[in-house]
């Protein structure tokens, strides 16, 4: 770990840096599966706020 001294004989660790990378967009098949799951997820919110109302 990288560490300086400081004023008064004092230690200041810092942590190691981690790489920097670009990120890729998505391609076809993950913006598909993006899709259904955010369908999947859109209907099961909607079911437990149906079944919310339908108890109450």
């Amino acid at each position: 770990m990288p560490y300086v001294n400081e004023e008064g004989g004092r230690l200041n660790n810092y942590a190691k840096e981690p790489e920097v990378y670009k990120a890729e967009p998505p391609s076809g098949s993950e913006k598909r599966t993006y899709l259904i799951l955010g369908t999947i997820g859109g209907l099961l919110l909607v079911s437990v706020m149906a079944i919310a109302v339908v108890v109450s």
